[in-house]
């Protein structure tokens, strides 16, 4: 592991589990110490990380300081699906297995240019965040959402974002982000995934004007 590396672990939030079994595991410690389900091997200049089936990976291959990191078996964070078989599959998944995307605590108020694109908030920080969809808070939301957005997948199609955002904003309420970090006016960037299913159906014109493009939101809900 790079001396770089060593050095982005210090003084920040390594893992904390929050309610529903819910982590956030900063990417340093994440590649030091994989979860269960997890191995990373070093290969030159780049992180190699194995994932078991039991999981669900939507990262996609990313660079980070000085070093590229690629989830091996990761679906992406934007997923295609093409029959009602693959979409039934992939529901059962996300209710039923741990979940797992790559997100970043940035500083708003500091922008970067990008060869590649806008401009954009500063990183601070990289963290994998993982939900469990099997918990039945988590699952119940889920299924509340995916009904909600997706109220056909015959003869139409659609793209639903799954945000993650109100979980990571609950960190800083829980006094889970390190004070050297609060110190900046953080944002959390990159924090949903999305599932895209292509109908072949040939007028699809709610999906050609734009109107089949649905959000909703998961949330921090203690069992009771």
């Amino acid at each position: 592991m790079t001396e770089k590396l060593r050095d982005r672990q210090r003084d920040t939030m390594t893992i904390n589990t929050l309610p529903n079994g819910t982590t956030v595991t900063e990417l340093g410690q994440f590649l030091k110490n994989p979860p269960e389900g997890f191995t990373v091997k070093a290969v030159g200049s780049a992180y190699q990380v194995q994932c078991g089936e039991e999981n669900l990976v939507f990262i996609d291959k990313f660079h980070s300081g000085d070093f590229d990191v690629v989830f091996q078996n990761s679906l992406g964070r934007k997923l295609k699906m093409h029959n009602l078989w693959e979409y039934t599959s992939m529901r059962k998944s996300l209710l039923s297995k741990r979940i797992y995307v790559l997100v970043s605590l940035c500083d708003q108020s500091m922008q970067e240019t990008s060869k590649k694109g806008p401009i954009k908030p500063r990183a601070l920080q990289e963290y994998v965040l993982s939900v469990n969809g099997g918990n039945p808070m988590m699952k119940w939301q889920m299924e509340k959402g995916l009904d909600w957005t997706i109220s056909s997948v015959g003869g139409e199609s659609y793209r639903v974002e799954i945000d993650l955002s109100e979980i990571l904003q609950s960190l800083a309420a829980e006094g889970l982000i390190a004070e050297n970090l609060m110190k900046y006016n953080p944002t959390w960037k990159d924090a949903s995934f999305t599932l895209k299913y292509y109908s072949d159906a040939l007028f699809d014109f709610p999906h050609w004007l734009g109107h089949s493009k649905r959000s909703f939101q998961l949330r921090l809900m203690r069992n009771r």
